[in-house]
């Protein structure tokens, strides 16, 4: 069993640096034609396509824009999802960047309809490897433009967003167990032994050493018959809720393309939901569970704080942190719960009584709002649950306790080393260890009394075995183009109401229940089930149940 993990010895620090694409565009000079009808593709249209490729190699957006019809019908389509309407497929572009530099090696046509052409293109990359656009094009009021397309990629061998490092497996579980034949993505806070953690920040895995043993929690899972993957990415320090990584780029959104992912366990979220991992071992403090199973359609568990060992994995606020799970599926979380927390029990079978917090209802977007609404009226009627409504008093001041002491307790943790690396956070992560060193004791002190009080507040609630149940996060994943203070006004939004479960030291489990609209198309929304401590298969049954799973 290896110790907790510690911060690295302080190291040079190396910004990173784009380097800008310069695509190079090679469609036929010779005429294409309709095989089937002999027609030949107009020469504007050709043109169009030239002026295309080259738009998406100068990462143009003005020109890719116009590139496509405008309006609510034009579609765009790749291996992360469907985009409908113009403004999604621009919402979308403008966070991507340029593509890899490629030539067009082949290109087929087919007349549609008057005005109207599909386009197949194979395109050939420098780097090695083809992929295909599919692309219907139309006369649009004497313009070409896109009015529907699919992109087929080269396939990647390592996604260096979600991934630092892949193995085939990395660490091969048990001959045979529960879990044997899933594959595990481990966020890289918690030690896999013969690599070093490297928690998001490349000065800082410059500095760590390999670790000697597995971390109890990976033990378990290879003990069990699964496999480790590989080792997926965190936000910096585990410090944030967004997704976004400063050096490493952000992982995908598996639901909803152009959406951030949501951190900070965005790798192993990002991994599951992609279908690259079974599991996802990760933490979560503030939410970092359970935010990116909202955003990406997952099944997330926040353990009960303390059931799982902690040892091994890097700490940001000991007071809050847990060891949690993420899956595709509620069968798949349950078997792994069922392993790694033997003594967990099914519940008392009676009953469920679901106590919604108001002022949580009061914070979500107006669309998650309904679709809550709607969602506990079928479970009503459909379950015979009771539902009641409570009060758990302004969310301010679980928000504000909860800040407090988690920023007073990542100082003590990381805040030598930061002092060490001033230039080696990027934004957001920096700004807010910036706050976490002006903490004070007499702060953190009144913060922890105010704490206890929320503590024993929220446990009251379920002390009775009834569930507390609210949307898990205010609305879906905001777009990757999000300005700063948008993501600041989301994230304040959202530890308001996972401190809940945070200061209660509470199991929480986030079940993707809930569809609603976002600029993106329509988007997943979980609800949490927050219940007593050692309720986590109890919860995970429960879930099931509610969003109909046998």
């Amino acid at each position: 069993m290896t110790g907790p993990v510690t911060a690295p010895s302080a190291g040079p620090v190396v910004d990173p640096v784009d380097t800008p694409v310069d695509t190079p565009v090679d469609t036929p000079a010779d005429p294409v034609v309709d095989p089937r009808t002999g027609e030949t593709v107009p020469a504007a249209l050709l043109v169009a396509l030239d002026a295309y490729e080259a738009a998406l190699a100068a990462d143009d957006l003005v020109a890719l824009d116009d590139a496509f019809v405008a309006g609510p019908g034009t579609l765009r389509g790749d291996a992360a999802g469907l985009l409908v309407g113009h403004d999604a497929i621009r919402a979308f572009r403008s966070a991507r960047g340029g593509v890899a530099p490629r030539r067009t090696a082949r290109l087929e046509a087919r007349r549609l309809a008057p005005g109207t052409w599909l386009l197949v293109g194979v395109s050939a990359y420098a780097g090695g490897g083809s992929g295909l656009q599919t692309q219907v094009w139309t006369d649009d009021d004497g313009t070409w433009r896109v009015l529907a397309a699919h992109v087929t990629g080269r396939p990647a061998a390592l996604d260096r967003a979600v991934w630092r490092v892949v193995g085939d497996p990395l660490h091969a579980g048990a001959a045979t167990g529960p879990l044997a034949g899933l594959h595990v993505a481990v966020k890289d806070v918690v030690a896999v032994a013969g690599h070093p953690v490297g928690a998001g920040n490349p000065a800082w895995l410059r500095g760590a050493s390999p670790e000697r043993a597995h971390a109890p929690a990976v033990a378990d899972l290879l003990d069990g018959g699964a496999s480790v993957r590989g080792i997926a990415r965190t936000d910096e320090l585990a410090y944030s809720i967004a997704g976004v990584n400063a050096h490493h780029g952000t992982p995908v959104n598996g639901a909803v393309p152009g959406a951030l992912p949501g951190g900070s366990s965005s790798g192993p979220a990002s991994a599951v939901a992609t279908g690259q991992a079974d599991v996802g071992l990760a933490t979560d403090t503030a939410g970092s569970v359970r935010v990116p199973a909202s955003y990406q359609g997952l099944w997330g568990l926040r353990t009960t704080h303390g059931l799982v060992p902690r040892e091994g994995v890097l700490p940001l606020a000991p007071s809050f942190d847990t060891v949690g799970w993420l899956t595709r599926d509620g069968a798949t979380l349950e078997a792994v719960v069922r392993w790694c927390l033997p003594g967990a029990t099914d519940g008392t079978g009676g009953p469920l009584r679901l106590r919604v917090p108001a002022e949580a209802l009061a914070v979500a977007e107006p669309g998650t709002r309904a679709a809550f609404t709607a969602w506990l009226d079928g479970v009503r009627d459909g379950h015979g649950v009771v539902v009641e409504t409570v009060e758990v008093g302004p969310l301010d001041h679980w928000l504000d306790a909860f800040r407090t002491v988690q920023g007073a307790e990542a100082w003590r943790a990381h805040g030598a080393w930061v002092t060490a690396q001033p230039h080696a956070l990027g934004p957001g992560v920096r700004e807010r260890f910036a706050v976490a060193a002006t903490i004070t004791s007499a702060d953190e002190a009144a913060a922890r009394a105010a704490a206890e009080v929320l503590r024993d507040r929220v446990r009251a609630l379920v002390a009775d075995d009834a569930l507390l149940v609210l949307p898990t996060a205010p609305g879906p994943a905001p777009s990757r183009t999000a300005d700063a203070e948008t993501l600041e006004a989301v994230r304040g939004a959202t530890l308001r109401t996972t401190a809940l479960a945070g200061l209660g030291g509470l199991p929480a489990l986030s079940v993707p229940a809930l569809v609603v609209p976002s600029p993106l198309g329509p988007a997943p929304v979980g609800v949490s089930l927050v219940g007593p401590p050692g309720s986590d298969l109890a919860l995970v049954g429960h879930g099931r149940a509610l969003a109909g799973v046998p």
